[in-house]
């Protein structure tokens, strides 16, 4: 099924979880933050939350910075 991961689309198995999309693209174990569909997805139920055909994946990265 294609996802559009941070813009981007991929390719990822039927049934794929936003844990599978994070380890497509690398990223990294800490400091970020994912939406699905606009929606924040808790860290514990990266695994477990399925994405559908044409859904939107937003990585964010903690910045430090002011």
């Amino acid at each position: 099924m294609l996802v559009v991961v941070n813009g981007t689309e991929r390719e990822l198995a039927d049934g794929s979880t936003v844990a599978d999309a994070l380890a497509a693209i690398d990223a990294p174990p800490r400091g970020i933050a994912v939406a699905v569909d606009g929606e924040v997805v808790r860290r514990a139920d990266w695994a477990s939350t399925a994405l559908a055909q044409g859904g939107s994946v937003e990585v964010l990265t903690a910045v430090q910075g002011g």
